[in-house]
């Protein structure tokens, strides 16, 4: 049975994750509360640091087993209790990055008695090193100015230049502002452009992604987007409702998103000397060719090695 894909239920996932048979999600799209006291129409992120680190240990305990062996996990976190949860992952699986979120967040403001926090935390894991992961489709292009700049022959084909390079573990990608139009009425809603980096990266077309903690949808979103299936939680009734409208919006239509070049791939160096080789050498025997037999064989004498048995 595969009901419960592409399903949002208004449950709590602890209860919920039942539903999910073991094995079947690709990649776990985490986006818990932060333990900050955020008002999300509940008190679950107004837990002390003991109850919410038990939280986090019970819910990332149900979660794993829903992975397919090739699986993954990315997790949102800030500073206050990434250590801890990162302690808690590293248990139980692999871990492959930290990324850095900048938020670019403004200059003015900030805290006074402390460094202002203009970033979040997310954590990379794999259960195990066959995990699945597609660098190309998330490769970001290089414009024509760089392209040209790099135009030694070293540097002709090659890959990482055509397609683009490897994204880096700092993402700077604005936070969504309230004038956003991709903005819900979320406190904590996170950018399209990011998760759909996630579930392009690390989940397969037609594959599964989890989020249990779905808040405003974006995974849901990002995911149909990306041309995969979804499936999440979410407590609060009034961020499901947004849920069921952004998901029937023209915003969470299949995209069509490709970084491949925009202008031809040019052969690598090799390739044109192994034809300027090819070529010299059909020159070559097209005039033997058209030489007099006598005049061929002094052409094919004087070419040999001679040597001297003296």
């Amino acid at each position: 049975m595969t009901s419960w894909r592409n399903q949002v239920y208004c449950e709590d996932a602890l209860t919920g994750l039942a539903r999910i048979p073991d094995g079947s999600i690709d990649l776990i799209l985490a986006d818990p509360p932060y333990g900050l006291g955020k008002d999300y129409g509940n008190d679950s992120d107004k837990l002390d640091a003991a109850a919410y680190l038990t939280w986090s240990t019970q819910w990332i305990d149900a979660v794993l087993p829903k992975l397919k062996a090739g699986g993954s996990l990315y997790i949102f976190l800030t500073w206050r209790y990434a250590p801890e949860i990162f302690v808690l992952l590293k248990q139980r699986m692999t871990m492959l990055n930290e990324i850095i979120w900048d938020r670019r967040v403004p200059s003015m403001g900030g805290s006074t008695r402390s460094f202002t926090s203009v970033h979040d935390t997310i954590g990379f894991f794999a259960l195990q090193k066959g995990y699945y992961f597609d660098l190309d489709a998330v490769r970001i292009p290089y414009d024509a100015v760089t392209k040209k700049a790099r135009s030694r022959s070293i540097f002709v084909g090659a890959k990482w230049l055509e397609l683009g390079y490897n994204p880096k573990d700092l993402w700077s990608v604005s936070r969504l502002h309230r004038e956003h139009a991709e903005r819900a009425d979320h406190p904590t809603q996170k950018p399209l452009e990011i998760v759909e980096r996630m579930i392009r990266a690390s989940c397969p077309p037609g594959g599964v992604v989890l989020d249990p903690f779905m808040g405003s949808g974006t995974t849901a979103v990002a995911a149909r987007r990306c041309g995969r299936d979804f499936v999440g939680f979410e407590l609060n009734p009034a961020y499901c409702a947004i849920i069921a409208h952004r998901l029937a919006a023209p915003e969470a239509q299949l995209t069509v998103q490709s970084n491949q070049p925009t202008e031809p791939v040019r052969a690598k160096i090799t390739d044109f000397k192994k034809a300027k080789k090819g070529k010299k050498a059909a020159v070559a025997a097209t005039a033997a060719a058209d030489l007099p037999p006598d005049s061929a064989q002094q052409a094919l004498a004087f070419d040999s090695p001679v040597f001297d048995n003296t």
